[in-house]
C-alpha cells in the first residue's frame, strides 16, 4: 500500500493536480477525523471476488477467526445488500468443509448471480423477523448458529432482530450486531441506533453481560 494514498483530508483545489499528503502529515489527526476516511476507503469501496462487500477487511479478519473457532453449522446473515460478505462467509464454510449461509434482506435485486448460485447459500427475501419461521425451518435445534445483524440499523428493528433471533444462540455461539459506531464515533445512520438497541437488549438479559 502506497502511504501517499492514505490521506485524512483531500488537498485543496488549486486548479492543478496537487500531490497527495503523506501518511506522516496525518499522525496527529484526532480519531474523529480519521474514522470517516477509514469508512470511505476501507468500507464503502470494498469488494470480495468482484462483488461489492461494504465491509471493512479488518473486521472480516475477525470474522474468520470467530468462524474458525466456532465452526458454525449455520450462519444467518441479516442484511446482504450486494452479497460480497455473503459470498465470503460461504467461502469460509468451504474451507472448513462444513456450514451454510442463510441470507435475509428486504430485497435481493442487487445480489450477484455468483452469490445466488453458491451451493451453501440460501437467500430469503423480505423482512427478517417476519420470515423467522422460514429460517427456523432450515435449522436443526442441535445446530450451532452464528447470527449477524446488519440491516436497517434503526433502534426498533435492531432490537426486534436481537429479541427474535437470539433464540438460536447457545453457549459458545456468537450474535454479531454491526454498526454500533453509528453516532458513537461516526455521525452516520439512525440515532437512536444499534448501540442503544444492544444496551436495551443486554439490560433485558443480564446473564449475557458476563
Amino acid at each position: 500500500m502506497d502511504v501517499q494514498n492514505i490521506v485524512v483530508e483531500p488537498a485543496q483545489s488549486t486548479g492543478s493536480a496537487a500531490p497527495a499528503a503523506r501518511l506522516e502529515t496525518s499522525l496527529d489527526k484526532p480519531l474523529r477525523d480519521v474514522l470517516p476516511v477509514i469508512q470511505e476507503r476501507l468500507v464503502s469501496e470494498s469488494s470480495y471476488f468482484g462483488v461489492k462487500a461494504l465491509k471493512s477487511p479488518l473486521d472480516f479478519w475477525m470474522y474468520q477467526e470467530i468462524i474458525y473457532e466456532m465452526k458454525p453449522d449455520v450462519i444467518v446473515e441479516i442484511g446482504n445488500k450486494h452479497g460480497g460478505r455473503t459470498l465470503a462467509l460461504a467461502h469460509l464454510c468451504d474451507l472448513l468443509s462444513r456450514g451454510r449461509v442463510i441470507g435475509l434482506d428486504v430485497t435481493h435485486e442487487l445480489i450477484s448471480e455468483r452469490v445466488k448460485k453458491h451451493p451453501r447459500i440460501t437467500l430469503i427475501e423480505g423482512d427478517a423477523c417476519q420470515n423467522f419461521q422460514r429460517v427456523a425451518a432450515l435449522i436443526d435445534p442441535n445446530e450451532h448458529v452464528l447470527v449477524i445483524e446488519d440491516s436497517s440499523h434503526t433502534y426498533d428493528n435492531t432490537l426486534n432482530v436481537l429479541r427474535t433471533f437470539s433464540v438460536f444462540t447457545k453457549p459458545g455461539d456468537y450474535f454479531i450486531v454491526e454498526d454500533s459506531i453509528c453516532h458513537h464515533g461516526l455521525d452516520v445512520g439512525p440515532d437512536l441506533g444499534p448501540y442503544e438497541a444492544i444496551e436495551t437488549f443486554l439490560a433485558e438479559n443480564p446473564r449475557l453481560r458476563s
